[in-house]
């Protein structure tokens, strides 16, 4: 088993030894690691010496806080933040009572563009006895109506991070006022 081990590792490109001119590598441990990790030939088990203000909360991804905020008003059966992916429970209208919805949304990115979302939509018909029921999936029409919503409302929530954060981070750009964009044209 261990003559195995050893034959597969064999193959493994990290593990294998190369001569280095000790003129060419940098005296500097971090550079080093850096290095290695770029070629692949090291992994870091934490970040701990790392001055990293980026977190991957779902309350810092305005995707996703889009997201819930437009399907507030349905019951969720699922929302995997790190799976990336939100199911809604069936939801039925008081007018309607024999058809209900379940709505499927994918994060395909973190990104606000039009393809970030992968968004199913299942609608499910009983009869008026409830003892048969068709589950159909579709509705393009209504697909199309929900990206476009979770996406504007991203946009907006994502403008809104900016221009709170903007004071604390100056090197964040913000967008410029009318004023300025009309002095420049006159220049």
């Amino acid at each position: 088993m261990l003559i195995i081990c050893l034959f597969f590792q064999a193959g493994c490109q990290a593990l294998k030894f190369k001569k280095v001119d000790a003129r060419e590598v940098s005296p500097d441990p971090r550079k080093r690691v850096e290095k290695n990790l770029s070629e692949g030939r090291g992994f870091r088990l934490s970040d701990i010496n790392k001055n990293n203000n980026t977190f991957s909360f779902a309350s810092s991804n305005p995707l996703w806080q889009a997201t819930l905020e437009t399907l507030d008003f349905m019951p969720l059966t699922s929302a995997n933040y790190s799976g990336g992916i939100i199911i809604t429970d069936w939801y039925t209208e008081d007018q309607n009572i024999n058809e209900s919805i379940k709505i499927t949304v994918k994060f395909l990115t973190n990104e606000i563009r039009s393809d970030a979302l992968d968004i199913d939509i299942f609608k499910k018909i009983c009869s008026k006895n409830s003892t048969n029921c068709s589950v159909a999936k579709g509705d393009n029409e209504l697909v199309t109506k929900l990206n476009y919503s979770i996406l504007n409302k991203a946009a907006l929530i994502k403008k809104q991070d900016l221009k709170k954060n903007s004071d604390k981070n100056p090197y964040v750009f913000s967008e410029p006022s009318r004023e300025n964009l009309n002095k420049k044209k006159k220049k």
